[in-house]
């Protein structure tokens, strides 16, 4: 009789798996809650215990790890193999149905101990697992509910499963304990405070095939990271199709530039780069102050809020087309007036830390760096003009300073009264960025400027000078900051330096 080996810990779809398996004649062994759930609904099933002739021991740390299941697992169907089981009265086992314990789960619940964490980590899962998947040519190993109907279906028709689909389960087998490790080293690695191993993995949790990347000809697939703590993968999508390859990277991009602000905030992003920035006293207020700062750019852009999203703040937002909303939550009747467009990507998501670490691709390998979670306060700000900027201006500047920090380099940014007036982005050279930035003349005159690194040359502040710019903040460094800071005092502006930039590449 063959013999199939089922302990899971998602039970979807387990006990028609099992019970599809009993017709087609194979016996049902499995351990702990999976024996429960199969005997609880009439499966014939064996427990472990009863094919090892010894009991789990050590609170359930030892199970399955045992000769009469690991020689089962491992044993080719050849003569020499066959005899070895014979003669230590082993039973070949066929199929093995096995998913981990939800480590991912279990480590972001609040207040989780190391303890908890430690006694999660699954070893005879993945024990049977990667056995099972090694001798995949003789073994079937199922680790995801979705293949139990498709292997159903094979045994069914033919009494075996093909080469291609036992390939096809061993990449998924090996595939799905690699990640498992990946989420314990990466939890470990948090409480030891060791970020750059020596080797490191990242594992990727698929949430759906993209319909295409950044172009049409680029093939593309979003993937939710499985290490503990909120990612764009856990927002709740409320309305609208799902999002495309650069909907996910502007969503980004808003989300983390408005969790930057204390006060009612929005942030509207167009291909990565805020296009309208705003705080008010309303979220109304501040999602037209972001959206006038530039009505072109702004439209079929992605609106990012840091609030609860009420009914007036919708009415405003819904009529003109955008391309995604993102707020940490919305009342009954702004969700309703955002579902009455049902292209309308409406996400929700939990303000939460950033991301302690970035990785970005290149060829053939990957850099990874911290977050830039860098920040300044007033008390943090040097004044080396002889004019001292106003209580309004730091507050503008500090404001500005914030939405810099999250233009492409090289950037610079112009702000009053807490709205962005221009935003000159990932140009070749400073002055070219300052040039677009400081295009609206009217606009800019009694209006602060920001600069993400410092200015090599005096042009920056001379054209700023130009557009009735009245403060300057930006990191200091430079070699030649002197020849700024002189025409600063020439032109009556205040300058203040932060001694921290923040290119953004």
């Amino acid at each position: 009789m063959k013999r199939a080996l089922i302990s899971v810990s998602n039970k979807d779809g387990v006990v028609e798996f099992a019970q599809g398996l009993e017709k087609l004649g194979y016996e049902i062994i499995s351990t702990g809650g999976t024996y429960k759930t199969l005997a609880d609904a009439g499966v014939k099933v064996m427990k472990v215990a009863d094919i090892t002739g010894f009991p789990e021991i050590l609170d359930g740390r030892v199970k399955t790890l045992h000769p009469k299941i690991h020689g089962g697992i491992l044993a080719r169907r050849i003569p020499d193999h066959l005899q070895q089981l014979d003669a230590n009265q082993i039973d070949p086992i066929d199929i093995v149905a096995v998913n981990l314990y939800p480590f991912r789960e279990t480590v972001s619940k609040p207040g989780v101990t190391v303890e908890e964490a430690i006694e999660n980590i699954d070893i005879g899962g993945p024990s049977m697992v990667r056995s099972a998947a090694k001798n995949h040519a003789d073994v079937i190993i199922v680790v995801k509910p979705e293949f139990y109907g498709p292997v159903l279906e094979e045994l069914q028709q033919s009494g075996q499963v093909s080469r291609e689909m036992r390939l096809k389960l061993a990449l998924e087998a090996f595939t799905h304990t690699a990640a498992y490790d990946a989420m314990i080293s990466a939890y470990l690695a948090k409480l030891t405070g060791n970020t750059f191993l020596d080797n490191m993995t990242v594992a990727g949790e698929k949430m759906y095939e993209l319909r295409y990347g950044e172009n049409p000809h680029q093939k593309a697939c979003f993937y939710r990271t499985m290490t503990p703590g909120a990612s764009l993968g856990d927002a709740k999508v409320l309305n609208g199709k799902e999002l495309s390859y650069n909907n996910i990277i502007d969503v980004q991009a808003a989300w983390a530039l408005v969790k930057e602000f204390e006060q009612n905030a929005c942030v509207i992003i167009k291909h990565t780069n805020p296009c309208g920035t705003a705080i008010a006293d309303t979220l109304e207020e501040a999602y037209e102050k972001a959206f006038n700062a530039d009505p072109v750019s702004a439209y079929g852009g992605i609106i990012a809020f840091n609030r609860q999203v009420d009914a007036a703040t919708a009415r405003k937002a819904a009529q003109t087309f955008m391309e995604c909303i993102i707020a940490p939550g919305y009342d009954d009747d702004a969700l309703a007036i955002f579902q009455a467009k049902k292209n309308l990507r409406v996400l929700e998501m939990e303000i939460s830390s950033a991301p302690e670490l970035q990785i970005k691709s290149v060829e053939g390998g990957f850099v990874v760096q911290e977050s830039d979670q860098g920040s300044v306060t007033a008390a943090d700000l040097q004044v080396v003009t002889e004019k001292a900027p106003t209580a309004a201006e730091i507050t503008d500047l500090l404001f500005a300073w914030k939405i810099v920090k999250h233009v492409k380099s090289n950037a610079i940014v112009t702000a009053k009264d807490g709205v962005s007036i221009g935003v000159g982005a990932g140009q070749m050279n400073r002055v070219g960025s300052a040039g677009i930035a400081l295009t609206d003349t009217e606009k800019n005159k009694g209006a602060v400027l920001a600069s993400d690194a410092y200015f090599p040359f005096s042009d920056t502040v001379e054209l700023a000078a130009s557009k009735g710019i009245t403060a300057i903040i930006q990191p200091g460094g430079s070699i030649r900051d002197q020849e700024s800071i002189d025409v600063c005092n020439q032109y009556c502006i205040a300058m203040v330096f932060t001694g921290m930039r923040h290119f953004k590449h």
